[in-house]
C-alpha cells in the first residue's frame, strides 16, 4: 500500500482551519488530523505554508472579522467572539498589529454596512415609482 504525502495531511489540517476557524481549535487537534505529533505537526506545518499554525489560524479569524466590520453593524465584542476569539482586548491589539488600526477605526474609514446593502435594480424602480396614478389605475 503507497504511503500518502505528508503534505496530504498537512492540507487535511489547514482546510479544518478555513472551515471551522470559529471553533477553539487547539494544535492537538490540528496535529491529530494531520496524523502527527503535535511538535512535529508545528515544525512541519510552519515548514510548509511560512509561519505557525496558530498564526495562521489568527490570520483567518481577524479576516473575517474584518469583513464582518465592513458588511454588518455588529458590535466589536460580537465580531470577536464569532470568530473564535475570546478577548476583545487581545483582538483589539492583533486587529490593530495586522491592519493598522483598531476595529473601530477600520469601520469607521469604510461605508457603512446599510450603504453596501445590493439590490436588483426592478426593486429599486419599483419603490422609487410615484406612487400618485394618473391613468385610472388606482383602485376602485
Amino acid at each position: 500500500m503507497a504511503r500518502l504525502p505528508a503534505a496530504r495531511f498537512l492540507l487535511r489540517a489547514k482546510d479544518l482551519m478555513d472551515a471551522n476557524y470559529n471553533e477553539p481549535l487547539t494544535v492537538a487537534d490540528l496535529a491529530e488530523t494531520a496524523r502527527l505529533s503535535p511538535a512535529h505537526f508545528s515544525r512541519e506545518f510552519r515548514k510548509a505554508f511560512g509561519e505557525a499554525p496558530h498564526q495562521y489560524l489568527l490570520t483567518r479569524r481577524l479576516e473575517r472579522a474584518a469583513t464582518l466590520l465592513r458588511t454588518t453593524d455588529w458590535s466589536v465584542a460580537r465580531i470577536c467572539t464569532s470568530v473564535g476569539l475570546s478577548s476583545v482586548g487581545s483582538f483589539t491589539s492583533s486587529f490593530g498589529r495586522i491592519y493598522g488600526s483598531s476595529p473601530s477605526a477600520y469601520r469607521a474609514a469604510h461605508p457603512p454596512a446599510s450603504q453596501q446593502v445590493r439590490l436588483p435594480s426592478c426593486v429599486v424602480m419599483a419603490y422609487g415609482r410615484p406612487q400618485n396614478r394618473t391613468f385610472r389605475e388606482d383602485a376602485r
